[in-house]
């Protein structure tokens, strides 16, 4: 029996058998949900132009087990593959749209030249401290992803700065007349300002086992993590792309922010668990 502080989040034997759907031919403006289907036919299902986001949590080709070989490819294989549905990003992408694709060091720079080849301009790469994963007797052990963040149109897309600025210490409170310079006291009494947020991100924990949010899936992103993106280049009611949906933690946070989304996930009980924790969440803010 698991402890009862172990708050993960699995599917029961009943849930394991509950029908999960395809992407239908025809995508409505409507539709919001995570569907069992493969990223290539799914993307040349989907519209033309029709998301404001696309956000993409790929298998590395690391050897995790996801139910499938997807993560355990040939390099090669591996290359290719990442290269056809990159390419296929910028049809489904609106305009004005932006991109951030996940990635480790040993995919990074594959992912960059994908990027790039697709016709994307590159505007940052993110690196985030994961604060999780196993040491190593002779290497270094692996503590840091990246993000490739990209946009289509350079000179026009949503980036909401206000949405993502940052409190920051304020080491010497500087005072004009008497009043505060850009600073203020915060509950505990600390004086502190709203800051640019940088492309290093070190306040974010990898979901663990009595986190509300937790599942069993091997390679979970926090939810923090993709709020961050989805406030900084969404709005509300726009479309979210969620490709290699995993356990749903975009399609989760896009719906909790009020934006439609769309799921694709090759391993059904992942799309089941996506499901359950977006009824959870629903449930949770009723």
């Amino acid at each position: 029996m698991p402890s009862p502080l172990n708050k993960t989040i699995r599917l029961s034997g009943k849930e394991k058998k509950s029908v999960v759907r395809r992407l239908p031919r025809k995508v409505s403006a409507a539709t919001s949900d995570i569907f069992h289907d493969d990223v290539e036919r799914a993307l040349g299902l989907l519209p033309k132009n029709f998301f404001d986001l696309i956000i993409v949590d790929p298998p590395y080709n690391s050897g995790k087990d996801f139910g499938n070989q997807s993560d355990r490819q040939h390099q090669e294989h591996y290359k290719e593959w990442v290269y056809r549905w990159v390419g296929m990003l910028p049809y489904v992408l609106k305009p004005k749209g932006s991109l951030y694709i996940c990635c480790d060091w040993r995919q990074s720079a594959l992912f960059e030249d994908a990027i790039t080849k697709a016709e994307f301009t590159i505007l940052n790469r993110i690196t985030w401290k994961r604060d999780k994963g196993r040491g190593a007797s002779k290497n270094w052990k692996q503590n840091m992803e990246d993000i490739w963040y990209a946009v289509r149109d350079k000179q026009s897309y949503t980036f909401n700065l206000e949405e993502v600025k940052i409190p920051k210490k304020v080491i010497a409170p500087y005072k004009e007349n008497g009043k505060p310079k850009d600073w203020y006291l915060n509950a505990s009494g600390t004086a502190e300002r709203m800051t640019h947020p940088s492309n290093i991100w070190t306040d974010l924990t990898v979901p663990f086992w009595s986190m509300p949010e937790n599942t069993e899936h091997p390679t979970q992103k926090p939810e923090a993590l993709i709020e961050r993106i989805i406030r900084a280049s969404s709005n509300t009611g726009d479309r979210i792309l969620d490709l290699f949906s995993g356990s749903g933690t975009t399609s989760v946070v896009a719906k909790r922010l009020g934006r439609k989304f769309i799921g694709i996930e090759m391993n059904p009980d992942y799309v089941r668990l996506g499901q359950k924790r977006i009824q959870l969440s629903e449930k949770k803010k009723k």
